[in-house]
């Protein structure tokens, strides 16, 4: 193999990234509006550069070699770059944007935050588009934002990641969720009556963090007898309409639910920490005024969320 290899242009990488996605020359062409000879010639050119096939004829097509395969995420990371610098080149328009904004949210500020969110985004940036990931124990969000398969994770953990940025939103005191006509609606909860009871639970969205209400119960050594669990935290007003449950939430999510359904918010029986609500990012995007800007439409819808709270 010739020492003195021709380098990889911008060209090469985004016909070698098209093709390995793609696995076929003809479909590569069409992506990248090119004519299939152009992309059998720097499909070539890579082979020399490379020295190795990098694609092969398979059963059902073109298949990437263990080596072509290994190059994905390198051209993918190279092209993200590229565009990174060349974006920075000009000043951020929020109004003539075309990219796409990701955002990570707990589904239980669904209701209460995106649609504010999504508000804001439309009138400031028209053109862009806004994608919103549920978080999950399936869903890895710290490499989710190292990836940048989102730019910006909201969470409520009591212990957030040292590595990633964060800027707090808000606070919010937790409370007690019953049906109006549940035994303790009217009179109240004692401590033993809510360790006693049983209780709605939201399925943990993160594998490597307990939920903040159980987190903080251990530490008292105390256990609530959680009988019920879901993985969609709105569905729970729901439940509990059918049930003798307790939901135990945040204030901001309580109230709203019990302003239209026949639903009672109750003062908890133990002196739960404050829930601190913040959003994340990853030093890769720290920079960005694009994901900065994402950061102050959330921030400005935080803002007018906690504005509409009828006050205590």
């Amino acid at each position: 193999m010739s020492q003195n290899r021709e380098p990889i242009d911008t060209y090469l990488l985004r016909v070698l990234h098209t093709l390995l996605i793609e696995r076929s020359v003809t479909r590569a062409a069409v992506k990248l509006n090119q004519s299939q000879p152009a992309i059998s010639a720097a499909l070539r050119r890579l082979r020399d550069i490379t020295g190795d096939p990098l694609l092969v004829r398979g059963k059902s097509g073109m298949v990437p070699t263990e080596y072509g395969q290994s190059l994905l995420e390198p051209t993918q990371n190279a092209l993200r770059e590229i565009e990174r610098i060349t974006v920075q080149q000009s000043t951020f328009d929020p109004a003539t944007t075309v990219r796409t904004f990701r955002i990570g949210s707990p589904d239980y500020l669904n209701t209460l935050f995106v649609p504010t969110v999504v508000e804001r985004f439309r009138q400031q940036a028209p053109n862009a588009q806004l994608e919103l990931h549920s978080l999950g124990p399936a869903f890895d969000y710290e490499h989710a934002l190292e990836d940048g398969k989102v730019d910006v994770v909201i969470g409520n953990w009591p212990e957030p990641p040292e590595q990633l940025h964060l800027s707090n939103l808000f606070v919010d005191q937790i409370v007690c969720l019953v049906r109006n006509t549940h035994p303790y609606a009217k009179r109240g909860l004692t401590l033993d009556q809510y360790l006693a009871s049983p209780h709605l639970a939201p399925t943990p969205y993160s594998v490597a963090q307990r939920g903040a209400i159980d987190m903080h119960l251990a530490r008292e050594r105390l256990k609530r007898n959680v009988v019920v669990t879901i993985p969609y935290f709105n569905l729970a007003p729901y439940v509990l309409l059918k049930s003798d449950l307790i939901f135990t939430t945040t204030r901001l999510f309580a109230d709203y639910y019990a302003e239209f359904l026949p639903l009672t918010v109750l003062k908890a029986p133990i002196d739960f920490p404050p829930m601190q609500y913040y959003q994340l990012w990853h030093e890769r995007t720290h920079y960005s005024d694009e994901v900065r800007w994402l950061r102050s439409v959330i921030s400005d819808a935080t803002r007018t969320l906690l504005a509409m709270r009828p006050q205590a």
